[in-house]
């Protein structure tokens, strides 16, 4: 098929359904200019004094905790992005009632700056920090200005304890209550659109084997191991597709 043959397709497979679940991954965000952590230009690929992932890892978290912050603060915590095109449209398709959920792997907390309500949040969220000991609440930029203290350590201003980011943290599992959620959206769904993942980063890839519904859809700029199992696959920018999209 043509671009604008997938387009229609596609736009088909919206038009009819009622229970869509969009499963996203780290190229819905690059669009607003985040960077990813496995392309060329990613994280994973840059040299640093120890590998990306454990510097994101738990033991770095209570090993050295100084360490963990200088690279979250520089890699991880990002400002000024605003929602794209793939964000709003979502966001639509939930208002218009033909979108049951978004089940993310980002952390940024773009698709409910774009509107969206019923987001799963696989990997946690940037936007939302605790302490560690009394469980009190703060926001990025709380993150942001802990590098000015005497260690660089994030301390709650209540009872002093360590602040630690809302992220799921390699050696970390996922929270339950999150699996629950999108799992059971994604099995009830009547539509599975899969954007901007290769599908590598586990237990979340498996998830979409939950799915019972009619139209599997891959969007992806590259293929993944999924596209044969699909029943529309388009390797293009989610923004180029979803630009073409009516709510």
């Amino acid at each position: 098929m043509t671009f604008d043959e997938q387009i229609q397709a596609l736009q088909n497979i919206i038009d009819k359904s009622s229970r869509i679940v969009f499963f996203g991954g780290a190229g819905v965000s690059t669009e607003s200019g985040i960077p990813d952590f496995r392309s060329q230009d990613g994280l994973y690929s840059q040299k640093w004094k120890m590998p990306p992932e454990y510097m994101v890892s738990r033991t770095c978290f209570d090993k050295q905790t100084k360490e963990f912050f200088e690279f979250y603060r520089e890699k991880l915590i990002i400002k000024g992005v605003k929602p794209n095109v793939t964000h709003i449209r979502l966001a639509q398709l939930e208002k218009a009632g033909k979108l049951l959920a978004v089940v993310t792997q980002n952390i940024d907390g773009l698709h409910q700056a774009a509107g969206s309500k019923n987001v799963y949040e696989l990997h946690g969220s940037t936007l939302r920090n605790f302490c560690m000991n009394c469980g009190m609440p703060y926001g990025i930029d709380f993150i942001e200005k802990s590098a000015s203290a005497p260690d660089g350590i994030p301390r709650c201003e209540k009872c002093g304890g360590i602040i630690k980011p809302d992220v799921v943290l390699y050696e970390e599992g996922l929270d339950e209550n999150v699996i629950d959620g999108a799992l059971e959206a994604i099995s009830s769904a009547d539509t599975l659109i899969i954007g901007g993942t290769s599908l590598v980063v586990y237990p979340a890839a498996g998830f979409i084997r939950n799915f019972r519904g009619q139209n599997l859809v891959m969007i992806n700029k590259s293929a993944t191991n999924a596209d044969s199992n699909c029943d529309l696959v388009i390797h293009d920018s989610l923004g180029k597709v979803f630009e073409k999209i009516r709510a």
